[in-house]
C-alpha cells in the first residue's frame, strides 16, 4: 500500500479515502507524519510530548480493521494530536508549566480526548502551551518558544500556537486546541491554517478550566472538511461537563457544501473600536468579504454597536490566574512564567464586588449580540488586528492588558458571548506572512461557520508554507 504523495501533507479526509482505497495505510501514515516530526520539532519547538511506539502499535491495529472492512469510527487511523492542557490518559498533562508534578497517575482522557480515541484516531503526541494557556503567544519556562512554520523568527500565536504550528507543517492533519480569548483563532490565522471555536458547550471539557466559561475547545484541521469531521467526533456531551450542550444529532458534514447564496452577512473591519488594524490585514480581510459577495451573500458594512470588552475578558482571565496561583506553594509559585505571575497579581486586585460587576456587563454584550445576529447570518472580522510579530522567550515584555490582547481585539469578544466562529486564511503580507478572516455565527450555528468556511475555501485554497528548508 504506497502512494505517491507524501502522506503528511494529506487531510485527514484525504487520508481516509486513501484507506478506503487501500492506497495508503495508516502505519505509512504515521511513519510518515513521525518522519516530519523528525526533522521539523528541532526547529518549531511544536510537542511537548511524543509517544511514537504507542502511536504505531495503535496504527497496526486501526491497519488491520481497514483490511478486514471494519473501521472503527469516523477518524480511524487519521494521526491526532493533543494540547497540553487537555487530559490524555497514560500521558502527563502538565499545562506547559514547572509546576506540575509530571510523577502522579494520569489515567483520565478529558471527552475529547476520549472521543477521539472511540473514533480510532491514533494519538501520537502533546502539542506545547504557554502556561496555563496564559497568553497569545507560545513560550514558557517548561518548553522554550515555539515557532512558525512561515518563518521560525515568528511566533505561532497562542495559547493553542504548538496545535496550529503542527498542523500547518503537516506534523498531524489534526489536533485539538484551547479557546478562551482567541486560543485557536489567533494561532490560526498566524499559521494559516483552520481554527474552529465551536458554541461553548458544543465540546465538553473535563476538568472545568479555571478560567471560566470563557473556555472553548475546538479543532486545528487542514481544511474546513476535517473540521466539520472532527466536530462530528468531538460534540457529545459528557456528564462531566455541567455545561454541555445536549445531544446534537446533525451531521455537520450533510450541507457543508450548500454554498451562501442569498446570506445575509455583515462585515465589521473595526468592531467599531479596533484602531491598530494592519493596512494589509485590512485590505486581505476586505477582500474576503468581497469574495463572499461573489459567492450570493448579501454582505454589507455594518458594526455591531458594542464598545471594546477588552476590561470585561482581561478582567476575569485575571481572577482565573489568581484563582490557580492560589492553588500553588510558594516553591512552585518561584518556577512560574513571570507572565503567569503578572496575571495573577492583576486577579489579586478584584473585589467580589468587581467581579460580579464583570459578569453583569458581560451578559449585558452577550445579549447585546445575540439581538445582533438575529438580523444576521454571519458576521465577518479580521481573525487579528496583526500578522505575526517576533517569537520571543517568556517575560519579555510587561503584561499588561494591552500587550496582553490588545493586538487581537476581534477574537475575546466571542468567548465572552460563546459564539461558534472560525478562523481561515486569506491571503499573505508582503512578507509572506498568512492574513486570517475571522467568520462568526449565531449562537449555536456552528455547521453555519463551517458552511461559510467551506463555502470560501472552495473558492480560496488554504495555502501551505514552505517547509523544505524551512525559510528565515
Amino acid at each position: 500500500m504506497t502512494t505517491a504523495t507524501d502522506l503528511a501533507d494529506c487531510t485527514a479526509t484525504e487520508l481516509l479515502r486513501l484507506y478506503r482505497s487501500r492506497e495508503a495505510s495508516p502505519v505509512e501514515t504515521l511513519r510518515a507524519v513521525l518522519a516530519r516530526v523528525e526533522r521539523l520539532q528541532p526547529v518549531l519547538n511544536a510537542f511537548c510530548w511524543l509517544a511514537p511506539d504507542e502511536a504505531l502499535a495503535a496504527a497496526r491495529q486501526s491497519e488491520q480493521r481497514w483490511r478486514e472492512g471494519r473501521p472503527a469510527g469516523a477518524l480511524d487511523g487519521v494521526p491526532v494530536s493533543i494540547k497540553d492542557l487537555i487530559l490524555t490518559r497514560g500521558w502527563p498533562t502538565l499545562r506547559g508549566s514547572r509546576t506540575v508534578d509530571a510523577q502522579q497517575p494520569w489515567d483520565v482522557d478529558a471527552p475529547a480526548t476520549a472521543r477521539l480515541r472511540e473514533a480510532g484516531a491514533v494519538l501520537f503526541g502533546k502539542t506545547t502551551t504557554p502556561e496555563f494557556g496564559c497568553k497569545g503567544e507560545t513560550n514558557s519556562p517548561l518548553t522554550g518558544i515555539t515557532r512558525n512554520p512561515w518563518n521560525p523568527a515568528k511566533t505561532p500565536g497562542g495559547s493553542s500556537g504548538g496545535t496550529a504550528a503542527a498542523v500547518a507543517a503537516g506534523m498531524g492533519p489534526l489536533s485539538i486546541g484551547t479557546d478562551g480569548a482567541g486560543s485557536v483563532r489567533i494561532p490560526a490565522a498566524f499559521c494559516g491554517n483552520f481554527g474552529f471555536k465551536p458554541s461553548f458547550g458544543r465540546v465538553p471539557a473535563y476538568p472545568l478550566s479555571p478560567f471560566g466559561t470563557v473556555a472553548h475547545l475546538g479543532p486545528h484541521t487542514m481544511s474546513v472538511r476535517d473540521a466539520a469531521l472532527a466536530m462530528n467526533v468531538l460534540k457529545q456531551p459528557d456528564a462531566r461537563d455541567w455545561h454541555s450542550l445536549p445531544s446534537d444529532d446533525s451531521d455537520y458534514l450533510a450541507r457543508l457544501d450548500a454554498g451562501i447564496a442569498g446570506w445575509k452577512v455583515a462585515y465589521s473591519p473595526t468592531l467599531g473600536y479596533a484602531n491598530n488594524v494592519h493596512p494589509e490585514v485590512a485590505a486581505a480581510v476586505r477582500d474576503a468579504a468581497a469574495q463572499l459577495r461573489a459567492l450570493g451573500a448579501e454582505v454589507d458594512e455594518v458594526d455591531p454597536g458594542i464598545e471594546d470588552p477588552l476590561p470585561i475578558s482581561v478582567g476575569l482571565w485575571f481572577v482565573g490566574a489568581w484563582t490557580v496561583w492560589n492553588t500553588l506553594s510558594p516553591q512552585q509559585q518561584a518556577l512560574a512564567d513571570p507572565d503567569f505571575a503578572a496575571e495573577a497579581e492583576g486577579g489579586s486586585k478584584y473585589s467580589a464586588l468587581d467581579i460580579q460587576r464583570l459578569t453583569l456587563a458581560r451578559g449585558a454584550l452577550g445579549a447585546h449580540l445575540r439581538r445582533f445576529m438575529q438580523r444576521w447570518d454571519l458576521l465577518v472580522t479580521p481573525a487579528v488586528a496583526v500578522p505575526a510579530f517576533d517569537a520571543r522567550p517568556a517575560g519579555s515584555v510587561p503584561l499588561d492588558p494591552q500587550n496582553m490582547l490588545g493586538w487581537t481585539p476581534f477574537s475575546y469578544p466571542f468567548n465572552l458571548s460563546q459564539q461558534p466562529a472560525c478562523t481561515i486564511p486569506c491571503g499573505l503580507t508582503s512578507d509572506g506572512l498568512p492574513i486570517g478572516v475571522q467568520f462568526v455565527g449565531p449562537m449555536f450555528g456552528d455547521a453555519q461557520v463551517l458552511r461559510a468556511a467551506q463555502a470560501y475555501e472552495a473558492v480560496r485554497p488554504i495555502p501551505r508554507p514552505r517547509l523544505d528548508p524551512l525559510p528565515g
